[in-house]
């Protein structure tokens, strides 16, 4: 016969554990002998091995009592039951591992991979960090909208990222946050831009935007997003708006049958 300390040693618990399943009716607390101390057999090892077996595998104690008196059919069901709720918690514990290392590794937990390589195409072009953290934020809110479609979406922006005046427009991205409303850079800057939507309205993009899935709503809040980021990019907009051209994100020409003016020189 075994003593309460005997017992929990055998079972891997502490005597304390013991007691609370004595408390909770998992484990019947036998009767004291003549000098008032427990004695436990061995039925009562493989009761409380079953006990913290299940307990440690994340069964909750009221389960526990139901595992422990059924029948060994509903017991092996019982125990397949949790087999397959730990499984999906594995999967995400295992989700959450890998968003995790994304975030050390200094990406925010909300960018698919895709976004990340393009983002990091611009660091490589020297693209102002204040900046790519900006297009971050629109990113991640755009993979919300269109999850299916955002590597097709990135796709476009690498092809874009190939055009010189693409690759020119972004090397003013280097401090132009911070500049006045009168710089005279932010003329050259909206005649690229220009440029850029004459080619992407001939080719038959403009307003290729709302296609994916954009509504009106998020469309504004890009743009607003965009404009008011710094007195510059207001500025630009503004000029763009000048010359007949309304939007950012989804871009329009008014009228729409402009598109015979020659394009500015590069």
């Amino acid at each position: 016969m075994l003593t309460i300390s005997q017992l929990a040693a055998y079972a891997g618990v502490t005597v304390r554990a013991v007691r609370h399943y004595h408390r909770v009716g998992l484990l019947p607390e036998p009767e004291r002998d003549r000098s008032g101390y427990r004695s436990y057999d061995a039925d009562a090892v493989v009761r409380l091995i079953r006990i913290r077996t299940l307990a440690d595998a994340g069964v909750p104690l009221a389960r526990v009592q139901e595992l422990l008196d059924a029948g060994p059919e509903d017991f092996a069901d019982g125990v397949r039951t949790i087999d397959t709720r730990l499984r999906t918690e594995i999967r995400r514990l295992q989700a959450t591992r890998k968003r995790l290392a994304r975030l050390a590794a200094g990406e925010h937990l909300a960018l698919p991979r895709s976004v990340v390589g393009y983002l990091d195409r611009l660091r490589g072009l020297d693209v102002e960090e204040r900046y790519i953290e900006m297009e971050r934020e629109a990113w991640i809110m755009i993979a919300a909208q269109v999850p299916h479609l955002i590597d097709f979406v990135i796709a476009k922006k690498h092809e874009q990222l190939d055009d010189p005046d693409m690759l020119k427009l972004y090397s003013f991205f280097r401090g132009a946050l911070d500049w006045p409303v009168d710089d005279p850079r932010i003329g050259e800057v909206a005649d690229i831009v220009e440029r850029l939507m004459i080619r992407a309205a001939r080719a038959g993009e403009v307003g290729e935007t709302a296609a994916v899935g954009f509504d009106e709503q998020f469309v504004d809040l890009l743009d607003s997003t965009m404009v008011q980021s710094s007195p510059a990019a207001a500025r630009i907009v503004s000029i763009l708006e000048e010359r007949g051209w309304r939007g950012w994100t989804c871009i329009e020409r008014v009228p729409a049958d402009r598109l015979d003016i020659d394009l500015p020189p590069p």
